[in-house]
């Protein structure tokens, strides 16, 4: 497995390439906590669980990502800023087919 690379837009519009990696069942969510990409206590708020959308991003690049889940999908019908490409990161797993993700974490609700 290989380390992937990422670009994160935080929430100031500031763009972070960060590179993940992919042997450390990471998500997304984490990787943003990690390198500090959003003020502590703003995101993954409920511990990666799919309950609070404090990790909600949307999802830029064309990458074909797992299905939503019913809980995810019952979470975001209930938050703030919804895009047809909103997803939670704590719902992405970091593996090597994410290599060149890019994304957009949503404004804080």
């Amino acid at each position: 497995m290989q380390d992937v690379n990422i670009k994160i837009t935080d929430r100031n519009g500031v763009v972070h390439q960060v590179v993940a990696p992919t042997d450390m069942a990471m998500n997304l969510m984490e990787v943003v906590r990690s390198y500090e990409l959003a003020e502590e206590g703003t995101i993954g708020i409920c511990g990666g669980m799919a309950m609070c959308a404090s990790c909600q991003c949307y999802v830029v690049s064309n990458h074909e990502l797992p299905e939503i889940s019913d809980d995810e999908d019952a979470m975001l019908a209930e938050a703030f800023h919804v895009q047809e490409n909103s997803r939670l990161g704590c719902q992405i797993q970091i593996n090597d087919q994410l290599e060149g993700l890019e994304v957009v974490l949503a404004p804080e609700s």
